[in-house]
């Protein structure tokens, strides 16, 4: 038996006519650019998360990226990023000109540590925005965020790259989704996301109209009518095809978030070695695992193990970001934020995308037990 660790033709042939049909008629009236699908996508995916506004972008770096700078995030600024992230978080706050500060997670949810925050604004002014990340598609602790942020007139950007329908649970007791809560909610819709196009596509989220016109802008050349440019901006739209492919897949996403909760089950009741353990979820978070991870020991020798078995692995991330040589400009060292570099020596990716079958868990599952009986 071969598993991939993300197999996407399962998930065209399940909706491919449909798709076919959308991309034809985007083709047929040759709207490529900013097209009626466009439109319609933003609409129907701002009332998925349960905001006001929705604007369509290239991809997720942009979306981070375009909701700093409408903030007015640039040179001689700062913001707060989670040290164990995919280093995209922290090339778009350079990309405006600010620098990444990092922040050790949580050993248990693998998100930013929200108990860490203050101590960093308290003697730091010019940090002027904090990104958490929604990692793997569960929430970060939002409510303290937000409290501390605003204790300190600093602005929140949600990473919701990975947390595509992930469901928090506020101090009101009230259910919201991830990208709803911050001044900006930002998506990617990389193929293997959770709500993934055929090819790149991203996605701003936010209830303030302000921003909502000033991101408009920047994403299409800082252009309010035709050759009419009111500010300097990019090149960074969502193009209609893709929208088209999205708005048919955006039916269909309650039920992959839920078909990746039900593999978890099968494969945590299937999994018997002690070797293995699990990141966690906190009470205000219903994820929904854009990645499922297992902390285990020995995992290059797991890895090599699964891999002759025809089993597909991965790693996310196995440099933490305050690591990586792009950020050597920093002054960073090993063991400067211990938790995120024991994450990225510990964790592994299991296949979990929602068409697995269950005798493919039950098998991925028994190569584990097999190789830590050994």
């Amino acid at each position: 038996m071969k598993v991939d660790l993300v197999n996407l033709k399962r998930q065209h042939e399940e909706i491919k006519t449909e798709v076919e049909k959308a991309i034809a008629k985007v083709i047929e009236n040759t709207s490529f650019i900013l097209g009626e699908d466009v439109t319609l996508f933003e609409k129907e995916f701002a009332a998925y998360c349960g905001t006001k506004y929705a604007i369509g972008v290239d991809n997720g770096t942009s979306a981070l990226e375009l909701s700093l700078l409408a903030l007015n995030v640039g040179r001689g600024d700062k913001v707060l990023v989670p040290a164990f992230t995919f280093i995209a978080t922290a090339t778009a706050v350079c990309y405006t000109g600010a620098t990444p500060v990092f922040v050790d997670v949580e050993e248990g949810t693998g998100n930013i540590n929200a108990g860490l925050i203050e101590a960093y604004l308290k003697k730091d002014k010019t940090i002027k925005a904090i990104l958490p990340v929604h990692i793997y598609g569960n929430a970060s602790n939002m409510d303290e965020i937000l409290k501390i942020a605003g204790k300190y007139n600093v602005k929140v950007v949600e990473d919701a790259c990975q947390a595509h329908g992930t469901l928090y649970k506020n101090t009101a007791g009230s259910w919201v989704k991830a990208g709803s809560m911050g001044e900006t909610g930002c998506f990617s819709f990389y193929p293997a996301k959770n709500l993934g196009a055929y090819g790149d596509g991203g996605m701003v989220t936010t209830n303030n109209e302000e921003l909502y016109k000033k991101i408009r802008l920047l994403r299409d050349c800082g252009r309010s009518e035709k050759y009419l440019h009111n500010i300097i901006g990019f090149t960074k739209r969502l193009d209609t095809i893709q929208a088209a492919v999205l708005r048919i897949k955006l039916k269909q996403l309650d039920k992959y978030n839920e078909n990746r909760r039900n593999n978890v089950k099968m494969y945590k009741d299937a999994i018997k070695a002690p070797e293995v353990s699990y990141l966690s979820n906190e009470s205000y978070s219903v994820p929904i695992y854009h990645q499922f991870i297992i902390k285990v020991s020995n995992r290059d020798g797991l890895m090599q193990h699964l891999s002759k078995n025809e089993i597909g692995a991965g790693i996310h991330y196995p440099i933490p970001l305050h690591l990586q040589p792009a950020f050597n400009f920093l002054g960073y060292k090993k063991g400067d934020l211990p938790v995120s570099e024991k994450l990225a020596e510990n964790v592994l990716s299991l296949p979990n995308f929602p068409e697995l079958k269950k005798e493919e868990i039950l098998f991925i599952a028994e190569n584990i037990n097999t190789f830590y009986k050994k």
